[in-house]
């Protein structure tokens, strides 16, 4: 299951995992004009963040459909 939900200067997706335990955390993506923001609580509920370029999202989705190999997106 997931949300959206667009703010002033962001869209918020929340990953909501579902089904047998164990559930992983929520996570959170935020994406702005010129990055997007991943975010998941760890153990210790202390949040952990990774902030991604759009080009990286971009390199990202394009290697959702690939086989394993080294790529060069042009």
């Amino acid at each position: 299951m997931f949300t959206i939900e667009h703010q002033f200067d962001a869209t918020v997706i929340t990953l909501i995992d579902e089904g047998s335990a164990p559930l992983a955390p929520d996570v959170i993506v935020e994406a702005y004009e010129d990055c997007v923001v991943i975010e998941q609580l760890d153990d210790s509920d202390t949040p952990l963040r990774l902030t991604l370029s759009l080009r990286q999202v971009q390199d990202l989705a394009a290697a959702l459909n690939l086989p394993e190999g080294i790529y060069r997106r042009t």
